[in-house]
């Protein structure tokens, strides 16, 4: 029987169990979603009111991420536990809302599988310890939690980036998957990469051409996994990007990508580049 030297268990133990975990972690995952953007929303208004203070009313309900509890965007009825079984209550409902049956968004679902499979493919390839195995699936479900957020919203928090560079960080002190020098190389090289050329976009078109938070996910991917990376990742990304914007133009719908969530891209190319680092090792 195969057997993971992550943990001297049974592969085939090991993989299903994995990407069970990663079924319920995209489920969190996709509260984190929904939730953070509005929870940003309600932080920057009332620090907005308590600085200038107007007759315009806050948020009655101060939101988090695990009150209130799950319910319907349209009814406001709570989802009961057999409807939030991840990707299984979806089927099973038909994409709709067991109340008011209004349509359930596919993202939910598919943000569900995603981290399912990434996790189970980790399981697969990661040939070391269990440390390795942790670390491989925090970043994944951080990156595919920044990349749907970055599609929908725009936006790439920093409650998130910033604590993924600490921890890439951390995890190269003593080399898990660079030299801590050529990871602190890798942080301030991408940073400073995009920056300039955030820059020179603005003194050539007189306009922002890239958000901060591309800049902070680049400098925690070159945390990661070092300066020499950056390259690779900046140009999977750009191709990413390229490619989809030309698929949807002939639809017509590449206008919805004014702004082009380019940490979308920069997260994909970033976890691709997880995974050659660890079938290469």
């Amino acid at each position: 029987m195969p057997m993971s030297p992550a943990a001297s268990i049974p592969l085939q133990i090991l993989l299903p169990a994995l990407a069970g975990l990663g079924l319920a972690v995209g489920s969190f995952l996709n509260v984190v979603i929904h939730r953070l953007p509005l929870m940003l929303e309600q932080q920057w208004l009332t620090a907005l009111h308590e600085a200038e203070p107007t007759e315009a009313a806050l948020p009655a309900r101060r939101l988090t991420l695990f009150w209130p509890p799950s319910q319907c965007p349209h009814c406001a009825q709570p989802v009961r536990p057999w409807q939030n079984i991840p990707l299984l209550s979806y089927l099973l409902l038909r994409g709709r809302c067991g109340h008011c049956r209004a349509p359930i968004s596919a993202r939910y679902p598919m943000v569900e599988l995603a981290c399912g499979l990434g996790f189970g493919l980790l399981a697969a390839l990661v040939p070391q310890s269990p440390g390795t195995l942790a670390l491989a699936s925090v970043l994944t479900a951080a990156l595919l939690a920044l990349a749907v957020i970055d599609l929908e919203q725009r936006l790439l928090p920093d409650v998130i980036v910033l604590p993924l560079l600490w921890l890439g960080l951390l995890a190269n002190l003593h080399g898990r998957f660079v030299s801590l020098p050529e990871a602190v190389l890798g942080a301030v090289a991408g940073y400073g990469v995009l920056w300039m050329v955030s820059r020179l976009y603005r003194l050539l078109r007189d306009r922002d051409g890239m958000g901060e938070g591309d800049l902070k996910l680049l400098a925690a991917l070159g945390a990661w996994f070092g300066w020499q990376m950056l390259a690779p990742m900046l140009l999977l990304a750009s191709l990413g990007a390229l490619v989809t914007l030309a698929v949807l133009w002939p639809t017509g719908r590449a206008a919805r990508f004014e702004h082009v969530p380019f940490g979308t891209f920069l997260g994909a190319a970033g976890w691709i580049c997880l995974l050659m680092q660890l079938i290469g090792r």
